[in-house]
């Protein structure tokens, strides 16, 4: 019996990485009795006769899961976000920073495309980037041309499982495939006509990428809060943490109470318009969210 790590879940089979050897592995039937999936990301025991002939027996408890990509044991996302093609929406990224956020995941922002952007957007993009720092979050600006840049992106991903995150387009297969080209993961161009990616990515797998493991996640574009409840939201946003105990009710939503902190960080500028003015339109779109029965 040995101890490893799903690295890729396909059409029944799971394999099973267990030191630096990767097992070919079926679930045990009390699995589907059950109703356990083992999940890419698991951490499982397992006995194999062959590298083709494993099972596993067992799955370690998660440290977390995510059902969209169907992912377990994940220590942050790198969320990219493109400056052009798709233009760079703040709308968008605000919504991954907050299911990412509720799946208490560490964050990690690229703002990919930068060789391809006009020189009179880069002022704005980079005031972007003083207000996510400003909040916590690593920003990191990538130009695949620019090997410094692509450093500090692997810098980031070493010993670390990571989830990549984006709308289609923004570059996220391209970007794995710079920092390992023997991946050759499909890319798409995007589709003029739509004005975004096609999905090309099939299945989730876990690639040895900068000495950690990293997840070319599909199904991650399609974001709805769907298990998020009203008072959970103001948690995904790091900076209104950090004033909310002195707003003056306790579970202050930060819309209409007075005496809210958040509020006035808003009116003296030390919380950007645009997350407030974000949050409140989740908050609008939780509230109308039909029930699930």
């Amino acid at each position: 019996m040995a101890t490893g790590k799903i690295i890729k879940a396909l059409s029944g089979f799971y394999y099973v990485l267990h030191e630096g050897i990767v097992y070919q592995c079926r679930g045990r039937g009390v699995f589907r009795k059950k109703k356990i999936t083992p999940l890419v990301g698991d951490i499982v025991e397992f006995q194999a006769e062959t590298l083709k002939e494993g099972y596993i027996l067992s799955i370690e408890k998660r440290e977390n899961e995510l059902v969209r990509p169907p992912i377990a044991n994940v220590d942050q996302a790198l969320i990219v976000t493109s400056t052009v093609n798709p233009d760079f929406n703040p709308l968008l990224l605000d919504r991954f920073l907050v299911l990412v956020e509720s799946k208490r995941l560490q964050p990690v922002i690229v703002i990919s495309k930068m060789d391809q952007t006009e020189e009179e957007k880069l002022p704005s993009i980079m005031e972007y980037q003083r207000i996510y720092e400003t909040i916590g979050y690593p920003v990191l600006l990538s130009s695949m041309h620019d090997q410094e840049k692509l450093n500090e992106i692997e810098r980031q991903l070493a010993n670390k499982t990571t989830v990549i995150a984006g709308q289609s387009g923004v570059g996220k297969s391209s970007l794995l495939n710079f920092l390992d080209p023997t991946l050759d993961i499909e890319t798409d161009e995007i589709s003029e006509s739509l004005g975004r990616g096609k999905h090309t990515t099939r299945h989730v797998e876990l690639y040895n990428i900068a000495g950690g493991l990293v997840a070319d996640t599909p199904g991650f574009s399609s974001l709805d809060f769907g298990d998020l409840q009203l008072e959970e939201l103001g948690e995904c946003f790091p900076e209104f943490v950090a004033v909310q105990d002195d707003c003056k009710f306790r579970g202050c939503l930060h819309v209409k109470e007075p005496k809210c902190a958040v509020k006035a960080g808003v009116e003296n500028r030390s919380i950007a318009g645009h997350r407030y003015n974000h949050y409140l339109q989740f908050v609008e779109e939780i509230k109308n969210r039909k029930p699930r029965y």
